[in-house]
């Protein structure tokens, strides 16, 4: 028999280590390939570690609330063969975690003030942070003082993310000798109130994804200044165009043929015509992006949302659009999303219709500056114009939602942006190639 190495894989960019949430198994426990062995979590994201080799674990070298490096053992297995085997590159790579959380881009991590905690200020010290605790402390402004004052109940009295939260949950009861600096732009959380609790009600703790999209929302409210605009569009056009292809789609293809690739499509299109809405705001600068990637929210069987994103859909046909829209929403839905896969968006779209829903206002996602959402197509009665008059027939209706940031995207180039997707949208070819 054969040691074999367990590391820890690489979770993405930027992100260097991760804590131990817990075990899925044992010492002693014969695991098999693709299992999930180990939850972790990182100062943006959750996830499950897989083993690339069947086995049994027979040492488990990071234990609950240790932190462990990209790229080192995290458990030893014992594998058919001789000597030793360590992880190889290509089986690192074959391990990377799968995501079950949603990340928040780096871009919205702002700087903090120097009385705060930030990830190298606490070198040379005794105080020892996990990644997880080190972001909460970030966003909350918590002083190195104020962290040193907790009373940790990890691993040698580290401080756990449910230390750091009690310690929140209590801190405006309790007075304090250091008044944290607040830097311009720093993240807010979510406020917490006491709410009267009735005979009867239940108490449902929210899950670690809903914490991170219940902050993430309120942020995005505290940064941006929201602005919505509507339309009504006669898409009839693209109905009878994807009714027409979608049977000769599935089968030449295998994959179904919805309208987002069609709604990506003209998003697209309207970008290209005002690339000021393909932007970002850094302070007092404005980011154009050379890329257009498209994040898609996505509802999970949960009732959480994950956003993930098709890069350089300009770059993609329809047929394109199609295949990576359905192997985006199954690997949501599946729980099999890499961390790169919902990084980067520039614009998103969210499909409030597919809820039966006519319309939203949807929450622009930092660090993006816009949002559209579209509503349940609707068979009505609508007014054409012809050459011998007006008549009413019945027509496919759809309204969409534009949500844009008003420190950058002014009324007319929000409306503009719409009216665009909306012709783009309304005036559909019937000839259009998939």
């Amino acid at each position: 028999m054969a040691e074999y190495k367990l590391l820890l894989p690489s979770m993405g960019e930027g992100v260097m280590e991760a804590t131990i949430i817990t075990w899925l198994y044992n010492e002693g426990d014969t695991v098999n390939e693709d299992d999930s062995v180990v939850e972790i979590a990182t100062d943006k994201v959750d996830s499950d570690v897989p083993t690339p080799v069947s086995g049994k674990i027979v040492k488990i070298l990071k234990q609950k609330d240790e932190v462990a490096k990209v790229g080192e053992a995290i458990a030893i297995l014992e594998v058919a063969g001789e000597g030793n085997a360590d992880i190889t590159a290509e089986a690192s790579v074959a391990a990377t975690a799968t995501v079950i959380e949603p990340e928040v881009e780096k871009e919205l991590m702002q700087p903090i003030a120097a009385q705060t905690v930030a990830a190298d200020s606490l070198s040379g010290t005794d105080l020892y942070l996990s990644p997880l605790v080190k972001s909460i402390a970030q966003q909350e402004n918590i002083t190195e003082a104020e962290l040193k004052s907790i009373k940790g109940s990890g691993l040698e009295g580290r401080i756990t993310k449910e230390d750091i939260l009690a310690y929140l949950s209590n801190r405006g009861n309790a007075a304090t000798t250091t008044t944290p600096v607040v830097a311009k732009s720093a993240p807010v959380s979510t406020p917490t109130s006491t709410i009267p609790v009735a005979a009867g009600d239940e108490i449902v703790p929210m899950d670690r994804m809903r914490k991170i999209i219940a902050e993430n929302m309120v942020k995005a409210k505290q940064i941006a200044p929201h602005v919505t605009s509507f339309i009504e569009t006669d898409v009839t056009n693209v109905v009878k165009w994807r009714n027409k292809h979608k049977a000769a789609f599935e089968k030449r293809e295998g994959e179904k043929l919805t309208f987002m690739p069609i709604f990506i499509k003209a998003v697209v299109k309207a970008i290209q015509d005002f690339p000021l809405i393909n932007v970002s705001v850094d302070g007092d600068k404005i980011i154009k992006k050379k890329n257009i990637n498209i994040g898609m929210a996505t509802a999970l069987p949960d009732g959480n949302l994950i956003v993930p994103v098709i890069k350089n859909a300009d770059q993609l046909s329809l047929s394109g659009l199609a295949k990576a829209i359905n192997d985006l929403a199954y690997r949501a839905r599946n729980k099999k999303l890499r961390p790169e896969d919902t990084q980067g968006a520039t614009y998103t779209i969210s499909n409030v219709g597919s809820f039966g829903n006519l319309m939203g206002t949807p929450i622009i996602p930092q660090p993006q500056v816009a949002i559209l959402a579209v509503g349940a197509i609707v068979k009505k009665p609508a007014v054409l114009e012809t050459p011998d008059g007006d008549v009413i027939a019945i027509r496919n209706l759809m309204f969409m939602s534009h949500s844009y940031d008003h420190r950058v995207v002014d009324g007319s180039l929000g409306g503009m942006f719409l009216k665009h997707v909306h012709d783009y949208l309304q005036n559909w070819d019937l000839n259009t190639e998939v």
